[in-house]
């Protein structure tokens, strides 16, 4: 896999026939190669909107995954998310339009929303956060540049790469059960179902429903299933609250019903809410692995995305290489500091781009219509605010699910393998840290390498991965052996 660009191909080449490429083409059509790409300007509309509504669910998830306290007790504000989320994916889209010129949509990566509100914020204020994820975008645009992203995507072992995914889906999945209420903090037990052993109240219901309504949608193979059951588990919780009298402080993000007006002007207090240092309390060392640990969660899957919905468009040849792929990952890293000055997470390509190609999109029209969609729903914010915290989780349960389909790559049989995934995999979760289950994958893979007599097998950057993890897991010991604390 290269990031070498190749010249568009022709119409002919691209649409499957021998017809010239019209005369007398608009600028829009020469700008983007539409006709170049055998494509037209409605395909591009139709695919843009198609994008926008796969994805849309992303203003809800983001604002849920991002509404807890940092170390001070500090909440960032919801309607402020909701600006700063849509924000920061009109901006990315657009610029992934208009340079890169590829149907490839952007928006704030689940995944390392959910670093920053697992691992980030408990140790920092969303201030600093969010000058994690500028610092993080700042990293991988170097990579690109540099072309060690292709170096390093190489140098870890393809099966960890899903066991990290895997991961990645199990702890966003446990995010979802625990802020619908469905998964408790137990009395007797680490965790319980429901506060007590069993379910309570109508909210927790309605999240089960929700749940339900997209497995089932996704079954069929309904397009926009997420945005649907969204949609229909906020009609449901509207219905149910007006007509059954439940108690305001059973929802937790407020009773679903719209008070005011549905049209509001975007709440931009978050933006350029970013501050580089001051992390004096937490530890030069906590600060790289939490940078490793944002680029790990934004880095993975972006080229196989890209690369996967280029492929799926007919731009991509045998090699990987395809119009403008070296600007794509430029732009995929520069999300990581978009999102971070917006105060919505670090953006990176969402595969529900796929979606638009299927209605026919090629070319960066189609993203540059999805992004001016984002662009409108600045001015929704009250709109989007009536979903109820427990019908938005049943999306996140969702994406942990399609998450967990890497497991159908990974050799089961092959202990150097499924010791090290399935590590990483349950650590997540359980301890509620994605750099936890990172290191236990690392480590325990070269542990298992050497043990096999196949150390050269490793490789010198894992290696000193491994090196850096023990020191990780080891850090609180060797710092009362030398007298720190």
């Amino acid at each position: 896999m290269t990031q070498q660009s190749v010249e568009p191909r022709t119409g002919a080449q691209s649409a499957g026939h021998g017809s010239r490429i019209p005369a007398g083409r608009s600028w829009l059509d020469r700008y983007f190669h539409i006709s170049d790409r055998g494509s037209t300007v409605a395909r591009e509309m139709r695919g843009g909107v198609t994008t926008f509504m796969a994805m849309a669910y992303i203003l809800l998830l983001n604002p849920l995954i991002l509404g807890g306290k940092d170390v001070d007790g500090n909440l960032l504000s919801q309607p402020g998310l909701i600006t700063a989320t849509a924000l920061a994916a009109a901006a990315t889209t657009l610029l992934m339009g208009f340079v890169g010129k590829v149907p490839l949509a952007l928006a704030a990566g689940l995944s390392v929303s959910g670093v920053l509100a697992g691992q980030v914020a408990p140790a920092m204020t969303w201030p600093q956060a969010m000058g994690m994820c500028v610092i993080y975008g700042v990293v991988i645009c170097l990579l690109v540049v540099t072309g060690l992203r292709e170096l390093i995507m190489n140098a870890i072992p393809l099966a960890l790469k899903h066991g990290i995914t895997m991961g990645i889906g199990l702890f966003i999945a446990l995010i979802g059960l625990y802020k619908a209420g469905f998964v408790h903090k137990g009395t007797a037990t680490p965790v319980s179902l429901g506060p007590a052993g069993e379910l309570a109240g109508w909210p927790v219901l309605i999240f089960c429903v929700t749940l339900l309504l997209i497995f089932m949608l996704q079954a069929r193979n309904i397009p926009g299933a997420i945005l649907i059951g969204i949609v229909a588990g906020t009609v449901l919780a509207v219905i149910i609250n007006a007509v059954g009298g439940i108690p305001a402080k059973a929802w937790s993000s407020g009773p679903p019903e719209l008070t005011g007006s549905a049209v509001s002007a975007p709440d931009f207090s978050l933006f350029g809410e970013v501050e580089f240092g001051g992390w004096g309390d937490v530890g030069v060392m906590t600060v790289g692995l939490i940078v490793f640990t944002l680029v790990l969660a934004g880095f993975f899957d972006a080229m196989a995305t890209i690369i996967g919905v280029g492929t799926e468009a007919g731009l991509a040849d045998d090699k990987g290489r395809m119009p403008g792929l070296s600007k794509a990952l430029f732009i995929d890293g520069a999300g990581g500091a978009i999102g971070g000055v917006s105060g919505g997470s670090g953006q990176t390509v969402f595969v529900e781009s796929a979606t638009g190609v299927g209605e026919g999109a090629r070319t960066g029209l189609a993203s540059v219509v999805t992004g001016l969609f984002f662009a409108a729903c600045l001015f929704f914010t009250p709109l989007t605010a009536i979903v109820p915290t427990e019908v938005a989780s049943a999306a996140l349960v969702v994406i942990g699910a399609m998450m967990m389909q890497n497991a159908r790559h990974v050799d089961w049989g092959d202990r150097s393998v499924a010791i090290p995934v399935f590590l990483t995999v349950v650590l997540m979760p359980f301890t509620y840290t994605i750099t936890t289950g990172v290191a236990a994958g690392v480590i325990s893979y070269a542990a298992i390498k050497l043990a096999q007599g196949r150390a050269r097998e490793v490789g010198a950057f894992m290696w000193g991965l491994t090196v850096i993890f023990i020191v990780y897991f080891a850090l609180s010991p060797i710092e009362s052996w030398l007298g720190v604390h």
